[in-house]
């Protein structure tokens, strides 16, 4: 009898010490400094100091370029869509991205005249025995000249690319859902 009552006080001992070292895990505050934003000026200050470099040169010259200006024509055009995160009509061009490219999954896209590039991130697939889940997999059954509905928060550049690059965040086909992008997880 003694012995079980002395196996109960140790366990319970035990047991609060784990607990206790746990919430005081807890409490522990992060050493690392926050780095404050910066200012208008320094932001602008940076932004000098990089189109000095040769990248930031090249940058500049590409904007000016015919092919920079013809980027930046078709982000303006949809523009208006972006803000409001409403339809856009397409119709895909090509199943692939152009050669070199470097952005995971995509596919062209033609809107109102004007060749986009369609860029879902990277392909993550859980191909196991028991479960062939990608998000993606609608997305692969689409074919040149279907007809898609786009919506999206997101259009970029980059003078690597003769097109502008709009995230895809929602694509329909026949008014059925094939993609829709999940939520930023952990984030604010």
């Amino acid at each position: 009898m003694k012995k079980i009552i002395y196996m109960l006080i140790l366990s319970l001992v035990v047991v609060s010490g784990l607990v206790f070292a746990n919430r005081e895990a807890k409490n522990v505050v992060s050493k690392k400094p926050i780095p404050k934003p910066l200012s208008v000026a320094e932001r602008k200050a940076a932004l000098k100091k990089w189109e000095a470099t040769p990248d930031g040169i090249m940058f500049k010259q590409w904007e000016a370029s015919p092919s920079g200006k013809k980027v930046y024509a078709g982000e303006a055009k949809i523009r208006k869509h972006l803000r409001a995160f409403s339809d856009m009509e397409a119709v895909v061009t090509s199943l692939s991205l152009p050669p070199g490219s470097r952005l995971g999954f995509g596919i062209m896209v033609k809107i109102n005249g004007e060749d986009y590039i369609l860029s879902f991130g990277t392909e993550k697939s859980d191909n196991t025995i028991f479960n062939s889940n990608n998000e993606f997999e609608q997305l692969h059954n689409l074919k040149v000249n279907d007809k898609i509905t786009i919506r999206s928060h997101n259009v970029s550049h980059a003078p690597k690319y003769s097109y502008p690059i709009i995230a895809g965040d929602y694509v329909e086909q026949n008014h059925n859902v094939i993609y829709k992008r999940a939520p930023r997880q952990g984030g604010c």
